[in-house]
């Protein structure tokens, strides 16, 4: 089950709203963790078998594992993504991209999914940007991309954000509604229930789902995860 274009547990973006959208504009999606600290750059190759993963430009030769700026790429050089590690500070680059993603979520639905954001927000610690590029297409892209961006995921307690699609909860299911309304294709999906998330499967075409999710509910006749 695919989404998030990067699946760890039940994640879910990446096939149907993102493949319209590369090439055309520069398209990212964001690994939002709560831990300040770097996961090492040894742990990220570590998952990857026939693609390369560079620092660009090196910056701590004494400290390797310490980056801030990646190409994953083929082996023939074609490049797959870029990686940023932006770490949230007064005045960082990192506190302003967080601000940028929390003034988009405020108007979306379901409010209960953009509140608990708000809540979440105030937590993050480093942003870690994946850029995607051509390459992402072909000779197992996603693949790589998927192994590298569920590696982040896991170094500690984050969520999830895609352009022109929304945010997982930490468990990775799709909380909020940021997709374009063309957007179709089986979902895995969140809402809040009594503090607690109840996850499901949806047809993200499927207007009466699409309803039920804007007001927070579980759509009849769905999935249950």
């Amino acid at each position: 089950m695919d989404g998030y274009g990067f699946n760890m547990i039940r994640v879910s973006v990446g096939t149907p709203a993102t493949t319209c959208i590369i090439g055309i504009m520069a398209y990212y999606v964001r690994v939002l963790s709560t831990s300040p600290d770097c996961i090492p750059l040894s742990s990220l190759r570590a998952v990857l078998d026939d693609h390369t993963l560079v620092e660009a430009p090196p910056n701590q030769p004494n400290k390797p594992d310490l980056w801030s700026h990646l190409v994953l790429a083929h082996e023939n050089g074609d490049e797959i993504a870029v990686i940023e590690r932006n770490p949230v500070a007064p005045g960082s680059l990192g506190q302003e991209e967080l601000n940028e993603l929390a003034d988009g979520v405020t108007d979306c639905l379901p409010p209960s999914a953009a509140e608990w954001l708000a809540h979440y927000f105030p937590r993050v610690r480093c942003v870690y940007a994946f850029e995607l590029l051509a390459g992402l297409h072909h000779n197992d892209g996603w693949k790589a991309l998927t192994a590298v961006k569920n590696r982040v995921w896991s170094f500690a307690p984050a969520i999830i954000q895609a352009d022109n699609e929304g945010f997982s909860n930490e468990q990775g299911y799709h909380i909020l509604w940021q997709f374009r309304d063309s957007v179709d294709g089986m979902w895995w999906m969140g809402v809040l229930r009594n503090g607690g998330w109840i996850h499901f499967e949806m047809d993200l075409a499927n207007r009466k789902h699409r309803q039920a999710f804007f007001q927070g509910e579980v759509p009849d006749g769905v999935k249950i995860a």
